[in-house]
């Protein structure tokens, strides 16, 4: 018997955790603790531990498939390779576009980016970053000079007060709930806001339960307490930021007093109150938010005010402090980084920039060039497209993405893929979205190929393979690269090892520029930026100023909106989406885990107490949720956790799948999908 442990770091959220594969005879049969870790210090969540569940399921893809009749047949490579290569020829750039993946390696991500540009020589790029932490980029980078969590994991737990908001940290990312306990064990303060009770805000010492979409207006009347008090760090706001004048202008209002806040957000005054003097006077707070924060109509705007408020009170650029998104996906940070977004090459250098462009075009040297330096569709409105203008957009390659349970509004996402004319998905399982494809391709998963991913902390971690990938299964970055080879473009795609995808990357992307596999070979690793081989990496942004033109802060003036769809007498309730710390996103992988599935095998609609007696909804029960969109049918759980009027239903499971009834309405900036809040009625199902 062979034996041996394979240290590698988790797949599931963007927290970062180091864990050891357990290998048997060339297989992984079990996972078991890497102390050494800084993130994670040997202890994993739940899906960490059984991280190895569905990596040998017998669902796995093997072998090309290649749709015949409506069916799928069995392929070999050459097979899929020429029928790919041909149909991709055929099609104008214009006509293709290309979905990355956020728990996929940073080198398949950039191979991935380099192919769309370079091969497709298509603008149209994008990833699910656009469905979770849009809303994040384009917020800090318009405020900050860089669209990133500002602070490292570990400095959560020197935080005097954290302030969470549109985030279930303890179920979500269980490990950075860990140092929220923590600060607290050391006598931080801990605020709480969102419309459920969740477990992480079990443990507040203050709640907040406001009204879905009210963030801003919530977030402006702290600002304005904390003005109308002197608690604002003046000095920090004179030396370090623009814009200050205009803020105040904006918060001062009346409709930001406390007693209208209150009554937008639900919030009671004395609550309002009592967290901006504790935000504001502690000396080191922090703000942590996800999902709850982002996928908004407003969802830009929000993260503008979390970084208000933060350069109000001066709480950036020391440890303890800052303003920290955390990521969903282990890898969204990184694919991001890689340029997988359709306005910028890797680290977030412009597309339409001619230096930049021209940066790239020299270094991958295609004969025929590489494509315009103009933006390209997001994936939101990419969905758009498809449905409004059948014919522009014919072809489309997905790399492990499932747009058909992650994107809103699923019944216009399939009409959106059914428009197509080629559609190729990259895949470890046949997944929903591959079900419409042309061509699917089996890839290898994080437990059989080498590599890297980027945390939410922005720390560069390694993937280690500990077996071999199942049947004829393939990394990505190896099946893109034999792709191009074989529409003629071997030569721009010479890697034969992840290191050398890596070396590339690094050599045209300045904050990855000082880091080798050599240096993140060790438990610490290193956060970007690092820009040279000598630099120890950056844990804390900002430390001395921003990375704007000036280097100061801009401090925005936000005026508050409600979301695009609010109750009516038709859909009189609100309806919000997240995540259980049992499945993860669209249950690809935890769903086949044996373990996860049993403790949380279907998902549910959450009714507070009061709405269910009015509905006459009993606990348990099979009920009807009815949206504009559409319907499901799904299991009520009746609870006082949650606010009167709010209901919520996590977005895992595609029996019950919540995006059948999300709206479509976008951030206008983000392009990102308003998933949590829309209009929604639910109905008892009534007996024949």
């Amino acid at each position: 018997m062979d034996l041996k442990y394979v240290q590698t770091t988790c797949p599931y959220c963007g927290t970062g955790c180091s864990l050891n594969l357990v290998v048997k005879d060339g297989k992984v049969v079990g996972t078991a603790p890497y102390h050494r870790s800084p993130v994670n210090e040997g202890k994993l969540c739940p899906k960490g531990t059984y991280a190895h569940e569905f990596i040998n399921s017998p669902d796995r893809l093997t072998k090309p498939l290649i749709k015949k009749d409506g069916k799928f047949v069995e392929a070999t490579w050459d097979e899929a390779l020429k029928l790919i290569a041909e149909k991709f020829k055929s099609y104008k750039p214009d006509e293709c576009a290309c979905l990355a993946s956020a728990r996929v390696s940073n080198e398949d991500n950039y191979a991935m980016m380099k192919f769309a540009r370079g091969v497709l020589k298509t603008k149209h790029i994008d990833h699910c970053a656009r469905l979770c932490h849009a809303s994040t980029v384009a917020g800090l980078a318009n405020i900050f000079g860089s669209g990133a969590m500002t602070n490292s994991i570990g400095d959560i737990a020197d935080s005097k007060c954290v302030f969470i908001i549109g985030s279930n940290t303890f179920e979500c990312h269980p490990l950075i709930g860990r140092r929220v306990m923590q600060a607290k064990a050391k006598g931080a303060k801990f605020i709480y806001a969102d419309p459920r009770l969740t477990p992480t805000g079990k443990q507040a010492d203050l709640y907040l339960q406001f009204r879905s979409g009210t963030d801003v207006c919530l977030l402006n009347g702290m600002m304005q307490e904390i003005i109308r008090n002197g608690w604002e760090n003046k000095d920090f706001i004179e030396k370090r930021c623009n814009g200050f004048d205009e803020l105040k202008k904006e918060v001062m209002k009346e409709e930001y007093s406390l007693e209208n806040v209150s009554s937008v957000t639900g919030v009671p005054v004395d609550k309002i109150k009592t967290a901006a003097e504790w935000f504001a006077k502690s000396g080191a707070s922090a703000i942590l938010y996800s999902m709850g924060i982002t996928q908004h109509t407003t969802g830009v705007d929000n993260v503008k005010s979390c970084g208000n408020l933060q350069m109000l009170t001066g709480n950036l650029g020391r440890p303890g402090t800052g303003v920290n998104a955390l990521r969903g996906q282990n890898n969204v940070q990184g694919a991001c980084d890689m340029g997988c977004l359709p306005v910028v090459y890797t680290a977030y250098q412009k597309v339409i920039d001619e230096a930049a462009q021209k940066k790239f075009a020299d270094a991958w040297k295609f004969p025929d060039g590489i494509a315009k330096g103009e933006n390209g569709y997001e994936v939101t409105t990419l969905m758009n497209v498809l449905t409004e203008k059948p014919g522009e957009i014919k072809c489309l390659y997905i790399m492990g993405e499932n747009p058909m349970i992650s994107d809103p509004d699923l019944t216009h996402v399939e009409h959106a893929l059914k428009t197509l004319d080629f559609l190729v998905v990259q895949d470890i399982f046949l997944n929903e979205t591959a079900e419409f494809a042309d061509v699917v391709l089996p890839a290898a998963c994080y437990a059989e190929k080498d590599g890297t991913q980027t945390s939410t902390e922005r720390r560069v971690q390694m993937w280690r393979k500990a077996q071999d990938p199942p049947g004829e299964a393939k990394g990505d970055w190896e099946i893109i690269a034999s792709i191009a080879a074989a529409m003629g473009y071997g030569a721009q795609f010479p890697w034969k090892t992840s290191e050398e995808v890596f070396n590339e990357m690094a050599s045209l992307t300045p904050s990855y520029a000082g880091m080798t596999y050599e240096r993140l070979n060790r438990p610490e690793a290193l956060h970007w930026p690092c820009p040279t081989k000598e630099h120890p990496g950056t844990p804390i942004l900002h430390s001395e100023k921003f990375g704007m033109p000036d280097g100061k802060g801009l401090m925005t003036a936000i005026p508050f909106k409600w979301p695009v769809e609010v109750p009516d007498e038709e859909y009189p309730y609100v309806l919000t989406t997240g995540r259980s710390i049992w499945q993860w996103h669209t249950g690809t992988m935890t769903r086949r885990s044996v373990d996860l599935e049993r403790e949380e095998p279907t998902g549910w609609i959450e009714i507070n107490t009061g709405d269910a007696q009015k509905l006459g909804i009993k606990d348990k029960e099979l009920v009807k949720a009815k949206t504009r969109r559409g319907e499901i049918t799904i299991t009520a759980r009746v609870t006082d956790n949650i606010k009167p009027g709010v209901m919520f239903i996590p977005f895992h499971y595609v029996e019950c799948a919540a995006n059948m009834l999300t709206i479509n309405a976008l951030d206008p900036i983000a392009k990102i999908p308003e998933s949590k809040a829309c209009a929604v009625r639910v109905e008892k199902i009534q007996e024949a």
